[in-house]
């Protein structure tokens, strides 16, 4: 079992990691960060790119891997026997 929770704890580590970054390179009202990665040339192009929609679905699985590591740590707290 702790094994498992190590491991939890790794995938929650990298996921909030990535989580972040994915989220700050998606494009906002005013540009931001994904204007300095280049994301200025698609913005010209319009919002419903190909690199835009991409962006979105990594960030979706990203955020539904970290959801569900939360919920296993949860339950692995809750239903330890130590």
């Amino acid at each position: 079992m702790l094994i498992l929770k190590i491991i939890l704890l790794v995938i929650l580590v990298i996921t909030s990691l990535l989580l972040t970054l994915f989220i700050l390179l998606h494009k906002g009202r005013g540009g931001g960060l994904s204007d300095m990665f280049g994301g200025g040339v698609t913005s010209s192009l319009g919002s419903s790119g190909v690199a835009e929609r991409n962006l979105n679905r990594i960030t979706i699985v990203v955020s539904l891997i970290w959801g569900a590591s939360i919920v296993a740590l949860g339950l692995i707290a809750r239903f330890s026997v130590v």
